[in-house]
C-alpha cells in the first residue's frame, strides 16, 4: 500500500471498559477505549505495567471480552459471536505472539508449529507450508529441535511461524521481545515487522520499550485504562529505525 493510503478499518474499539471484582476491590483495567486500526498498519501500545495495554490486546484476540463497549475485529462483533466461533476466529482471523513463548517442550519446532495448523491456506500439503515457514523465519535446519535445544531468539521465531501458519491477516504481539537480549530481540522485531508489511498484513505490538514502540508507524499510548495519545512515529513504516 502507498505511503500515506490508509486500507479499511480491521480493528474497531468503541467506549471499551473492563471492570474487575467489586466493591472496594473493583479494578477498572479499561476506562472506555477507543481504538481504529486499519489493515496493514503496524501499531504499539505503549504504557507501563498494569496500564491497561494487555487487557486491550486479549480484547482484540477474543480473549476476554469488555464490562461495556464494543470490539469489531475483521468485521466480527467479538460480544455477539458464540464460543464456538470464537475458538475459530481465534484460530485462523489472529495470530498471537507472546513474551514466553508458549511452545509444547516434547514437540519439536516443526509439531509446535503443525499443532496449530487448522486452515492452511492454499490447498497445499500441510507439510510443505510448515517447513516454508519455518525457513522463512530462518529455522530451515532447526525444524527437528525440541525448545529446550534452542535459543530464546529461536524459540520466538518458531511462535511467529506458528502465529503465521494459518494465514491470519491480523497478527498481536504481546511483549514479544521482553525475555530476550537486545541484539536477539532487534532481529526478531524486525521478522516481526518485516512478515508484517510483506503479507500487508495488520500488527499490534504491546510493549513498555521505547525501542520496540520505535518500529512501529503508530505509537498508541495507555494510561491508567485510558488512550491518552495515539500518534504516528517519523521515518519510513514497517522497519526499525535509529
Amino acid at each position: 500500500m502507498a505511503p500515506g493510503v490508509q486500507g479499511p478499518v480491521v480493528i474497531d474499539v468503541a467506549a471499551v471498559t473492563k471492570s474487575y471484582g467489586s466493591g472496594r476491590g473493583r479494578v477498572d483495567a479499561l476506562r472506555g477505549v477507543d481504538l481504529t486500526v486499519h489493515e496493514g498498519e503496524i501499531v504499539a501500545i505503549v504504557g507501563q505495567s498494569g496500564s491497561g495495554k494487555t487487557t486491550l490486546l486479549q480484547m482484540l484476540g477474543a480473549v476476554d471480552v469488555p464490562t461495556s463497549g464494543t470490539v469489531e475485529v475483521s468485521g466480527h462483533d467479538l460480544a455477539s459471536m458464540r464460543e464456538r466461533d470464537l475458538t475459530g476466529f481465534r484460530r485462523s482471523v489472529v495470530g498471537f505472539v507472546f513474551q514466553q513463548f508458549n511452545l509444547i517442550p516434547t514437540l519439536t519446532a516443526f509439531q509446535n508449529v503443525e499443532a496449530a495448523a487448522v486452515n492452511l491456506p492454499g490447498g497445499g500439503e500441510p507439510a510443505d507450508r510448515i517447513g516454508d515457514l519455518l525457513t522463512q523465519v530462518g529455522l530451515g535446519d532447526r525444524m527437528d529441535h525440541r525448545p529446550a535445544e534452542l535459543s530464546g531468539g529461536e524459540q520466538q521465531r518458531v511462535a511467529i511461524a506458528r502465529a503465521l501458519v494459518n494465514d491470519p491477516r491480523i497478527i498481536l504481539a504481546d511483549e514479544p521481545t521482553g525475555n530476550l537480549d537486545t541484539e536477539t530481540g532487534h532481529e526478531v522485531l524486525e521478522l516481526l515487522t518485516g512478515v508484517a508489511a510483506s503479507g500487508q498484513r495488520t500488527l499490534v505490538l504491546i510493549t513498555h520499550d521505547d525501542r520496540v514502540a520505535a518500529a512501529a508507524e503508530r505509537v498508541v499510548t495507555i494510561r491508567d485504562g485510558l488512550i491518552v495519545d495515539d500518534g504516528d512515529t517519523s521515518g519510513a513504516p514497517g522497519g526499525l529505525r535509529g
